[in-house]
This record gives structure tokens, C-alpha cells and sequence, in this order.
């Protein structure tokens, strides 16, 4: 759009299908978005308007709710959803807190996708192996890459907390500072569009996939959770003598509840499962623990008033709003049915098959379907919606037949 067109008021309107576009480009079919395929407004939020740093020429993008023409929030829409949450949490007097870790790899182009994906070239004239983990080294050849990454965070308003090389080959960590869940989910939003900009702009690719190299940890996107009173500011999650309450508890058994069902909200691409049935410190499990990374929700140590629970499942391919909202609405719902969890676990561990999760789409996207508390919280009319356009890119992946079966399998008698 114009800038005059913007600044006069000018309503852009969307269809509603569009919602449930594929990541392919294909649509399922009309019914799960009304067979008129009617349109959407797209409604600006006031304090989501950036001048975009890294464009030569003067561009601004502005993040916008899509509501029905009637004026209500369009039930396709992740971060109405996420609002939706938000408020079921306010008319009990509460507010949930959260805080994002997104990770990501930073690769050199890869003009040919049959082929790995490469680190780039670094300062030395050679290809990062793998044995930089938590180095402070500048050797990868990245700084000024980064550089322009913080500059531009600056410029959107994006408080960042640490930024620190990971596990993984050429594999580097965000931590966004701790607040409101709507606005976390648009700075994890706006910093994954920002990555990928300024990493053109130097010739590199910033991949948020979950899993993009073989025999090397993949990409998370943990979600650090606490939810304080509304009246107090206080964390309801410790009591005065900083013991932790039952609300904690139930926090924690509504997230064990829904971790199974909400799998594939969590984990949405067949990519999503290469790391959880991999899991290097991405646990597929609805175990609950202090501080063990082996289970899927960890309480780190902390303060009894930073007292939280760390959903360990999302992947960094996860979309910020519904993931945030579906980890939230899992919490509330344990609040609300007064749930208690499961016992914790320490030290190494069997998962119990009541704990364990889905550990392909298929199989995520079908727990799902059975899911009468994801239709309940989150709409029968998204829900089937979701599952329709997931289904298609299921479809589309199994139309292939990869590497690995020609190589392996065609020799077989």
C-alpha cells in the first residue's frame, strides 16, 4: 500500500482464505473458510508500524490484526487467537508473562536444495566445523552481519536479552526479554523477517527450519511462561513465602493435559520432527522437571519471583502467536480444572507412555482431529481449518521420493 493510502485510512482488505494458504502456495477447499471466500480487514496495530532499516528505499511494514468485515476478530487469525487467550486470562485477573529463545543457522546461499546446506566462509578461509559452540571468536567471518542485525533490532524496538553461538554449525541463540505474550510474539515475529532481510543484503541465509543438517542439534524455539496478578503485579506462581502455590501446579498439569493434542501447533512441518525424534536437548515429552533439559517442560532455577515453566517443544519453524497462545490456553486450562501433574522427574529417565507425544506430523495432525479440547479453545471452525491446510503439505511432501530411498532402498531385491 501507499504511504498516502495508509496515512489516509484507506482499508486493505484480505480474502479469507489466504489465512490458510499452504506453505506450497495452494489452498484447501472453500468450505474451511466459508465457500464466498469473503474478505478481511486488515487493521494496523498502532505500535507495530516500523520504517524498515535495512531497505535502501524508504519502506515501512505494519503488523495488523485480519477481523471480519462485521468487526470481530477473524477466528482464522493466530494472533486473534492469541488476543482470545490473553483476555480469558484477564477476566480472571490474571496476566500471563512470557519470554521467547529462538535459534536459527546462518548459512551461505544454497542455490541447489539437493544439496546440504553449507556454514559460510569465514575470516580464515575456511567453513565453520562445528567447534565453535559458546565461543566468543569472530572467526566465522559474521560480525558484520550481526553488527547491522543489532542495529536494525535498535531501530525496531527490539530489546534483546543474549545473543550467543549454539550447539550447532553455525548455529547462533537469541533470548527476547520477558512481557506481555502478544507483544513477544510480534517481536519474535518481526526479528525472524528482520534475520532473514539483512542476511540477504550480505549474501548469506538465515534458515529457521527446525532440523537443517543431519548429526547436528536443531533449531528451538523455547517459550519461558509465569502469569502475575493484575491487581498486585505479584507472580502467582510463588506464595509470600516464596514456596510455589497450587495455581503452579495446575499451571503445569494443564500444560501436561494439552502437550499431546497441541503437538502439531507446536511442531507444524514434517521438518518439525526430525528434531524432536532426534532429541538433542529437544525433548518429545510431556515430562515436567527442574532444571533437566531432557524433559519437555523445565522450570529453570530461578527466584521465586521469576518462577516459571519453560515449554521446551516449540521449534524455531513454529508460528510465535499460535504456539504462545496454545502453551498459554493449555496453562489456563489447568488453572481452571484445578489439574494436578504428573510427579517430577530428575536425573536420566523413561518417558511414560502417558507422557510421550507424537513423533511424526501424521501422527500429530490425527491427535489433533481427536481433540475435543482443541476445539474447545481454540475454535472448531481454526482448528479443522489448520488440519486441512497441514494435511495438503503432508500430501505434498509424500508426492516426493527422496535421496535417501533411491540410495538405500532401490537395490533391494
Amino acid at each position: 500500500m501507499t504511504a498516502e493510502g495508509f496515512l489516509e485510512g484507506r482499508r486493505l482488505q484480505l480474502a479469507r482464505g489466504v489465512l490458510l494458504q499452504c506453505i506450497m502456495g495452494g489452498y484447501p477447499p472453500a468450505r474451511f473458510y466459508g465457500s464466498d471466500d469473503g474478505d478481511l480487514a486488515l487493521i494496523a496495530e498502532p505500535g507495530q508500524i516500523h520504517r524498515l532499516p535495512w531497505s535502501d528505499e524508504p519502506r515501512a511494514l505494519a503488523i495488523c490484526d485480519a477481523d471480519e468485515l462485521t468487526g470481530e476478530s477473524s477466528n482464522l487469525s493466530t494472533r486473534g487467537q492469541l488476543k482470545a487467550v490473553i483476555a480469558r486470562y484477564a477476566a480472571r485477573g490474571l496476566a500471563p508473562v512470557v519470554a521467547t529463545e529462538l535459534e536459527f543457522f546462518v548459512f551461505a546461499p544454497n542455490t541447489d536444495p539437493t544439496q546440504p546446506f553449507r556454514p559460510p566462509v569465514g575470516l580464515d578461509g575456511r567453513r565453520e566445523d562445528g567447534l565453535s559452540a559458546f565461543s566468543v571468536s569472530s572467526n566465522n567471518g559474521l560480525r558484520p552481519f550481526f553488527s547491522e542485525v543489532y542495529k536494525c533490532m535498535a531501530a525496531l524496538g527490539l530489546p534483546r536479552d543474549t545473543f550467543m553461538h549454539e550447539m550447532g554449525v553455525s548455529q547462533f541463540e537469541i533470548n527476547l526479554l520477558h512481557g506481555d505474550p502478544l507483544l513477544l510474539a510480534d517481536q519474535t515475529f518481526l526479528f525472524k523477517h528482520l534475520l532473514k532481510e539483512v542476511a540477504l543484503k550480505h549474501g548469506l541465509t538465515v534458515v529457521c527450519m527446525a532440523k537443517p543438517m543431519a548429526h547436528t542439534p536443531g533449531s528451538s524455539m523455547h517459550i519461558h511462561q509465569s502469569v502475575v496478578d493484575i491487581a498486585t503485579g505479584k507472580n502467582v506462581f510463588s506464595d509470600n513465602h516464596g514456596e510455589p502455590t497450587a495455581m503452579f501446579r495446575h499451571f503445569i498439569g494443564g500444560q501436561q493435559a494439552g502437550m499431546a493434542d497441541f503437538t502439531a501447533l507446536f511442531a507444524p512441518n514434517v521438518n518439525s520432527y526430525q528434531r524432536l525424534c532426534h532429541p538433542y536437548a529437544s525433548p518429545n515429552n510431556a515430562c515436567w522437571s527442574h532444571d533437566n533439559r531432557a524433559a519437555g517442560l523445565r522450570i529453570p532455577a530461578s527466584a521465586p519471583v521469576a518462577r516459571r515453566v519453560e515449554n521446551r517443544l516449540p521449534g524455531a519453524d513454529a508460528n510465535p502467536y499460535l504456539a504462545i497462545a496454545a502453551s498459554l490456553a493449555a496453562g489456563l486450562h489447568g488453572i481452571e480444572h484445578e489439574l494436578e501433574p504428573s510427579e517430577a522427574i530428575q536425573g536420566e529417565f523413561e518417558v511414560p507412555d502417558n507422557l510421550s507425544l507424537p513423533c511424526t506430523l501424521h501422527a500429530a495432525l490425527e491427535r489433533l482431529k481427536r481433540s475435543q479440547l482443541a476445539r474447545e479453545l481454540f475454535g472448531q471452525e481454526f482448528i479443522e481449518g489448520y488440519i486441512a491446510s497441514k494435511t495438503m503439505e503432508l500430501t505434498s511432501f509424500f508426492d516426493e521420493i527422496t535421496p535417501w530411498e533411491r540410495r538405500v532402498l532401490a537395490a533391494q531385491a
